[in-house]
C-alpha cells in the first residue's frame, strides 16, 4: 500500500513538473500561445521567431531551472540525512557562501565572465566551505546537535559574505555587473552550454549519492547503531560530501546561490514517500525542480515585462511555504 502512495505521489510530481514545463516556455516578456510552443517542439522552424525564442532562449533556461532545482533537492536531502539535522541545507550551511567566494574570485581576479567558466570554482569553493562547517561543527561527532551546525553555518556565511562584499565592492563595474546578475539566483540567459555542465555535475553527484543510499538509511538510525549494523561513517561522510560537492557546486555556478529549496523539498518528499531515502533522494529532486522552476515562473509573471530573480522569489516563498508544509504535514525528524 506504501509503494502504491509513494508511486502516485512521484507521478503527480511529474505530471505538474511537465504542466510548469510548458508554462516556462509559454510565459515571458513575449508570451507565446501553447499551440506554437508545441509546435515549437515538435517542428522546430528557424525561420520563426517564435520558435528561436523558445529554443534559443527558453528552452535552456527551463532545463537549468529544473536541473539546478533537482541539484539543490538532492544535496538538502543527503545534507539532512548524514547530519541528522532537519535545518540542513546548502544556503543555511555556508555552502552557497563558499561557492559566491569562489565564483568572485573567478570574476575580479581571472575575468570569467560566464557560468560555464567557473562552474569548477563554485564546485571547489562549495565543498572548501562545507567541509569546514561540518569540522567546527563537529558534524562527524555530533551530528544530530542542529544548533551547532547552524551556528558555524552562519558564522563561516557572514565572515565569507564580508569577503565577497570587500571583493565586489573594488572590482571593476564589468565583474560587478556580472557578479550582480549571477548572486540574485537567476536562470535569465542560461544556455544550452550551462544545461549540459550542470546535468553532468547533476549526473555525478546522484550517482555517488545512490552508491550511499543504504548507508544514509542506516545513520538515519545514529551513528553508533549503524556502526554496530555495519556501516562506515567515514566512508558514507567522505562519499555525501562529494555528491554535495557536486551537487551544490553545479547548481550555485549555473543559478547563483539559492535558498530554501533545499531545505524544503526533502521535507516534502519525506511527508510524502516516507522514511527511505531511496524513495527520499528522487523524491527531494522531483520537488526542488517543481519548486525552482515555479519560482522562476512566478517571477516572470508578477513584474511583466520585467522579471524577478528565481532565487529572490524563492527566498520570498521559502519561509511561509516551509512552515505551511510543517503544518500540514507530519514531517519526521531525519
Amino acid at each position: 500500500m506504501r509503494w502504491h502512495r509513494r508511486r502516485w505521489w512521484l507521478a503527480i510530481g511529474i505530471i505538474a513538473l511537465a504542466l510548469l514545463a510548458l508554462a516556462s516556455l509559454a510565459v515571458g516578456s513575449r508570451p507565446i500561445p501553447l499551440a506554437t510552443v508545441v509546435a515549437a517542439l515538435r517542428a522546430y522552424d528557424p525561420g520563426n521567431d517564435l520558435h528561436l525564442v523558445v529554443w534559443q532562449l527558453r528552452v535552456p533556461r527551463l532545463l537549468t531551472a529544473v536541473l539546478a532545482g533537482a541539484a539543490l533537492g538532492l544535496a538538502g536531502a543527503i545534507m539532512q540525512a548524514i547530519t541528522r539535522n532537519p535545518l540542513a541545507e546548502p544556503g543555511l550551511l555556508g555552502i552557497n557562501a563558499g561557492a559566491a567566494v569562489a565564483v568572485v574570485l573567478g570574476v575580479t581576479l581571472l575575468g570569467l565572465t560566464r557560468p560555464v567558466h567557473y562552474a569548477g570554482l563554485s564546485a571547489l569553493g562549495a565543498g572548501l566551505a562545507g567541509a569546514v562547517v561540518f569540522l567546527l561543527g563537529r558534524a562527524h561527532e555530533t551530528g544530530t546537535n542542529p544548533v551547532r551546525l547552524v551556528l558555524a553555518g552562519a558564522g563561516l556565511s557572514i565572515v565569507l559574505g564580508a569577503i565577497t562584499g570587500i571583493m565586489v565592492l573594488n572590482a571593476s563595474p564589468i565583474a560587478f555587473d556580472n557578479f550582480r546578475h549571477w548572486a540574485a539566483g537567476s536562470v535569465e540567459g542560461a544556455s544550452f552550454e550551462v544545461a549540459l555542465i550542470l546535468a553532468v555535475g547533476v549526473a555525478a553527484g546522484f550517482g555517488v549519492a545512490l552508491s550511499i543510499v543504504g548507508g544514509l538509511n542506516v545513520l538515519a538510525l545514529g551513528q553508533e547503531l549503524g556502526q554496530a549494523l555495519g556501516a562506515t561513517p567515514r566512508t558514507i561522510w567522505l562519499s555525501a560530501c562529494l555528491a554535495v560537492m557536486l551537487l551544490a557546486g553545479a547548481a550555485t555556478a549555473a543559478a547563483g546561490p539559492i535558498s530554501f529549496v533545499g531545505l524544503i523539498a526533502p521535507h516534502l518528499a519525506r511527508a510524502l514517500v516516507g522514511p527511505d531515502h531511496r524513495w527520499i533522494l528522487p523524491g527531494s529532486a522531483l520537488f526542488a525542480a517543481l519548486l525552482l522552476l515555479g519560482a522562476d515562473v512566478i517571477g516572470r509573471v508578477v513584474a511583466a515585462p520585467s522579471e524577478v530573480a528565481a532565487g529572490i522569489v524563492a527566498a520570498l516563498l521559502g519561509g511561509p511555504f516551509f512552515i505551511t508544509a510543517v503544518r500540514r504535514f507530519r514531517v519526521s525528524r531525519p
